[in-house]
């Protein structure tokens, strides 16, 4: 149901031959051909617009490929390209890593965007809980192909904090502001930093897909290339914005969001990013402990400041930004408008009721 075949003939038809191809996030595209010849591969041919020096390398790589396994892993095949070419060698807008994810798309070890039908949910008022539960639901769906891979907007009314997996319940949230404010603190099973959300206050979605759309890419390229999307989103809106490591994204002016991720044992694969849109500061470093030192790094000392990058930057309300995201989204991956079904929140409910609503799970980390 997830995805179609990676795995394609060449563009002479040759049912023998394997094709693969992979565009470097702001680089070049890396494109291989080859056959497999009693397990191993034969006949590889390396192609693109990329940059390489001296021009006789391109042969040294192929003759790298040449014989190695055909259930070769990509770091396998990203150190045999590495120790084939010669110290001197130039490789530009691409890389060994970047062969060897186009190797691994011809063996169908490895998806492509255009390998997957996506589908995407729109913004749904949910509680906090409920949200969080969903990244664990939807994504397990995703890997057992229960789901196509999904993009979901957020969207929630209680003034809530979600934390980190691995983050510190006592030293995050302030357990004074926390009731003054009435706010609900919920821990998510990514990493990552608290988020302080209250309604329409940020700007967040969550991407559920198979680990094989991110083989042989490195963990901290994964985030650049999972939001490539959101990116060009943000341009089209008059903003040029650009990933800080690991998982900051900000502009000239600053941090605007944060991404996380978590993958699962079974092939699934969440990603999930946060952007401030306009948060109360004040209350901010009322209810997070932390927020006063973070908020420093900005700039931001004095009462009665906000943090307010995407309305101030644009100039849109919140749902438009979303809609114009959703819209990029959409028309660069053939992506459908989907839903939710009573099935999955039924299951989202059981999880709040059984693990993300528990003091059990909230203070698993003190």
């Amino acid at each position: 149901m997830t995805s179609h075949p990676a795995q394609t003939p060449d563009a002479h038809n040759d049912p023998t031959r394997l094709h693969g191809e992979y565009k470097v996030p702001g680089g070049k595209l890396v494109v291989v051909d080859l056959e497999i010849v009693d397990g191993k591969f034969s006949d590889v041919s390396l192609s693109g617009d990329f940059f390489l020096e001296p021009d006789d390398a391109l042969e040294d790589i192929n003759r790298a490929l040449t014989g190695l396994p055909e259930n070769s892993t990509a770091a396998d095949i990203a150190a045999a390209v590495t120790a084939g070419v010669p110290g001197e060698a130039v490789l530009f807008g691409f890389s060994a890593e970047a062969v060897a994810v186009a190797v691994r798309r011809a063996l169908s070890k490895a998806t492509g965007w255009a390998d997957h039908q996506w589908e995407v949910i729109p913004p749904t008022v949910l509680p906090t809980q409920v949200n969080v539960a969903l990244d664990e639901v939807l994504t397990a769906e995703v890997a057992a192909g229960q789901r196509n891979p999904t993009l979901r907007f957020w969207d929630w009314e209680e003034p809530s904090v979600v934390i980190g997996s691995f983050q510190s319940v006592r030293n995050e949230v302030d357990p004074d502001g926390v009731t003054r404010h009435g706010i609900t603190v919920v821990r998510r099973i990514s990493g990552g930093g608290a988020m302080f959300m209250e309604a329409g206050n940020c700007i967040t979605y969550s991407l559920y897909v198979p680990q094989t759309l991110v083989d042989g890419i490195s963990f901290a390229d994964s985030y650049v290339f999972l939001d490539a999307w959101v990116m060009a989103a943000l341009e089209k809106l008059g903003i040029t914005a650009f990933y800080v490591p690991l998982n900051d994204i900000a502009t000239d002016q600053g941090k605007i969001g944060g991404a996380a991720q978590k993958r699962l044992a079974n092939g699934g694969m969440l990603h999930h990013v946060t952007m401030s849109y306009d948060i109360d500061a004040d209350k901010m470093v009322e209810v997070l402990r932390i927020g006063k030192e973070k908020l420093s790094d900005k700039g931001t000392r004095s009462a009665k400041k906000r943090v307010d990058p995407l309305r101030r930057q644009t100039g849109l309300a919140r749902l438009a930004i979303i809609d114009a995201m959703k819209d990029v989204f959409m028309e660069r991956y053939g992506a459908v408008e989907s839903r939710l079904t009573d099935d999955e929140l039924a299951e989202a409910r059981k999880r709040v009721e059984e693990k993300f609503g528990t003091e059990e799970w909230l203070n698993r980390v003190p």
